[in-house]
């Protein structure tokens, strides 16, 4: 008679058994978060450094404390570039709509919609030197489309490159162009996923048009409306290639952002001040900080909903 009593499993011990599911997704995650803290988060806590000294970049850095952040307080310069920002803000949450109805009119089955696809889609590809070149060509006064345009409405013409109170909404018009065709793309992804037996389901209750549109449609696209909020907010604050090719933050200063006035500032031949230039880009990093925390915190919301 077999006695013998059935093989047991051993129990797990160890620390490294007990906490492998913990740590494994880390060490996974380890040469990333190396890389982020060497090249991200230690530059900008550097760069807070630098902005208490007054230094040219060469010489030997003289500490004056919050000296800079003083100088930006009464600085109307800063002033005029914060409040271009702030136009650059809402004036691009503008790209959100207006790719949201190109992406509804694009999403139609009709002959000769890929080409139309194609073509709205070519504005996210090319240069933003090239936007910035094609549309300083446009408001050209002596020879651009906007001119004839105006000419054949019978209005006299604009520069509006050349106009103090005009040239900051110009450019804003030509960072719209691209953004508007990434959020088309964005929302031409969603609209491909939507769920069809939701829209079967509200055709046959009657629904159609506009609530078609906000009880059904826009619901299913609010991770699109996410993503496209944070990349515009996001481009709105980082802008700067557009008003380097178009203006130069001309005319007078008038058409300067933050980003653009830092630059002047700490590595312009009007500037040279890399701590003044620091102070102006710290502002700008607490700025984009506010909004990040805000996004951090809803994408951890909507995922505590999820679960």
């Amino acid at each position: 008679m077999n006695t013998s009593t059935p093989s047991t499993t051993p129990a797990r011990s160890g620390w490294w058994a007990r906490h492998q599911m913990a740590l494994v997704p880390w060490l996974f995650l380890a040469p990333a978060l190396l890389m982020f803290g060497i090249y991200v988060v230690a530059p900008i806590f550097e760069s807070m450094a630098i902005s208490l000294y007054d230094w040219d970049g060469l010489g030997t850095p003289k500490y004056i404390g919050l000296g800079n952040y003083v100088e930006l307080w009464s600085d109307e310069d800063f002033f005029t570039a914060l409040r271009n920002n702030v136009i650059w803000f809402f004036g691009f949450l503008l790209a959100i709509p207006m790719g949201l109805g190109l992406a509804l009119l694009l999403n139609q089955e009709v002959f000769g919609i890929r080409l139309a696809k194609s073509l709205f889609f070519f504005p996210f590809v090319i240069s933003q030197v090239v936007i910035g070149l094609v549309f300083s060509w446009f408001y050209d006064p002596t020879n651009g489309l906007l001119l004839h345009v105006m000419a054949w409405l019978g209005m006299d013409p604009i520069a509006v490159l050349s106009d103090e109170h005009l040239v900051t909404y110009g450019i804003v018009i030509a960072g719209l162009y691209p953004q508007t065709a990434y959020c088309m793309i964005l929302y031409l992804t969603g609209l491909n996923n939507l769920r069809p037996d939701l829209i079967e389901a509200a055709r046959l209750e009657g629904a159609k048009g506009w609530t078609m549109l906000f009880k059904i449609v826009l619901p299913q696209l609010r991770p699109a409306t996410f993503i496209a909020v944070v990349v515009t907010i996001i481009g709105s604050l980082r802008s700067f290639d557009m008003i380097s090719i178009m203006t130069q933050g001309g005319p007078y200063g008038q058409s300067r952002v933050l980003a653009y006035y830092m630059y002047e500032q700490a590595l312009s031949e009007y500037g040279y001040r890399m701590g003044y230039g620091t102070a102006i880009a710290t502002v700008l990093f607490l700025l984009m900080l506010v909004y990040i925390v805000f996004v951090l915190y809803r994408v951890y919301r909507q995922e505590q909903e999820t679960d």
